[in-house]
């Protein structure tokens, strides 16, 4: 008895991780069930900071990316690819990274320098074949933070990453699947 109420359970989380990382309900960065271990690893090098040195604070972490992107401060971004991957599980639901692999949304395998809306038997909608973007650092970064707003009518059901590191780390990440 206990088991078929825990698959319940299970089943009703699950189906509320995937509404919430679609954008139709919940928070537009909501963690994916495995989120208590990403806050630990993701907690671990802002305990460390304080023992860094200023010139060592601002360096990027091992294995970060820089982007072509700056933050508000009009310093270069950089991302981290093993925490991207952590994001993209929410995006996961939708999107492969795998060439060729087509879901409810296109392929993003080799999406840099790809101009929006092109990706072979996939469906755009017209708004994003017409949106005239080519996917770069700068034009993936402003398009996470809120899809419905640069690309007024996609079909793309999700609200958006409000945290630029989180949109940084998401770059980096996909930049591993660019040809």
């Amino acid at each position: 008895m206990k088991v078929a109420r825990l698959g319940v359970i299970t089943g009703a989380f699950a189906a509320l991780c995937v509404l919430s990382a679609c954008g139709q309900g919940g928070s537009d960065t909501a963690a994916p069930p495995e989120a208590p271990e990403a806050t630990t690893e993701a907690a671990a090098p802002a305990e460390a900071a304080p023992e860094a040195g200023p010139a060592e604070a601002a360096a990027p972490a091992v294995g970060a990316i820089v982007l072509a992107v700056t933050d508000a401060a009009g310093n270069a971004m950089s991302g981290d690819p093993a925490r991207g991957a952590r994001i993209f599980r929410q995006c996961a639901t939708c999107h492969a990274t795998d060439a060729g692999v087509n879901n409810v949304g296109p392929s993003l395998h080799g999406l840099f320098g790809r101009t929006a809306g092109t990706v072979p038997n996939f469906r755009y909608s017209q708004a994003n074949q017409s949106s005239g973007i080519v996917w770069s650092d700068a034009e993936l970064f402003r398009y996470l933070e809120a899809p419905q707003r640069v690309v007024p009518g996609t079909n793309m059901a999700f609200n958006g990453l409000r945290d630029p590191q989180q949109r940084a780390d998401v770059i980096a990440y996909l930049k591993q699947f660019s040809e």
